[in-house]
């Protein structure tokens, strides 16, 4: 990622508040974080998901690379998520693929407690949550070639022109990603704001590492993203979504 301003997440507003990272005052931290902290209060239903699920799907970052067959209890292809938000789309993903690993980096304490509770409302064992940066995850904890896919769902789209260097996805993150993939993984982005749509298509396809799985430019919603309440709304308002998935070259 080249550099941002105030640490950024894929799900949360720019009226957030700082990590502690950020000094106060500093408007470009030379860290790069893939978050922003941002107020919200935890249910009691998420603090009993917390107290009761969390020892076992919350994964506590070590800096040193994951083993996601102990971490998970198998082997199976592991997809990586960054900024779940509340866990919609989440859960629903991680039911119709239960053969597959889902890996879900979020800091939001209410958005990490919603999807705990939907775990075990709806039984599911393929979901391990790390409650941390995702870009220290990256950087310490996936080795190169470990990942069959990637998914970054509607990140903030900071709208005014001066706040896009703020935004997850850039040049040095996506090839930070691209080399954690396996041959012939993915990276699924979707977003509802045209600008970000092209600046996602420009950067992606500008990684050698990557090319595009849709050759017109963005692909038909894949069957297992499911349309969400703020998606949904986002539709009857007019708006557009934007899905765009590419694939690790083999070379």
């Amino acid at each position: 990622m080249t550099a941002t301003a105030t640490p950024i997440s894929p799900n949360v507003g720019p009226d957030a508040t700082p990590h502690d990272a950020a000094p106060a005052g500093v408007a470009y931290p030379k860290t790069i974080k893939s978050f922003v902290r941002r107020a919200g209060r935890t249910t009691t239903g998420q603090a009993k998901a917390f107290e009761e699920l969390g020892p076992r799907f919350i994964l506590s970052y070590t800096g040193q690379p994951l083993d996601a067959a102990a971490s998970f209890g198998r082997s199976a292809p592991l997809i990586l998520e960054i900024g779940f938000g509340m866990g919609e789309a989440t859960a629903h993903i991680a039911r119709v693929r239960p053969n597959d690993n889902f890996l879900c980096c979020e800091v939001h304490e209410p958005g990490v407690g919603a999807l705990l509770k939907r775990i075990g409302e709806q039984e599911l064992e393929n979901i391990r949550i790390l409650q941390h940066d995702a870009v220290e995850v990256i950087d310490h904890m996936l080795a190169p070639a470990s990942l069959d896919g990637i998914h970054i769902f509607f990140p903030d789209p900071w709208h005014k022109k001066k706040h896009n260097k703020r935004r997850l996805i850039q040049p040095a993150l996506v090839a930070k990603l691209a080399a954690r993939l396996k041959p012939g993984g993915y990276l699924h982005c979707a977003t509802d704001w045209q600008p970000y749509a092209e600046q996602m298509l420009e950067v992606l396809g500008s990684d050698q590492l990557l090319h595009n799985s849709t050759p017109d430019g963005y692909a038909p919603q894949p069957d297992y993203r499911p349309l969400t309440k703020f998606e949904n709304r986002g539709l009857r308002l007019g708006h557009g979504v934007w899905d765009l998935v590419f694939l690790r070259r083999s070379a």
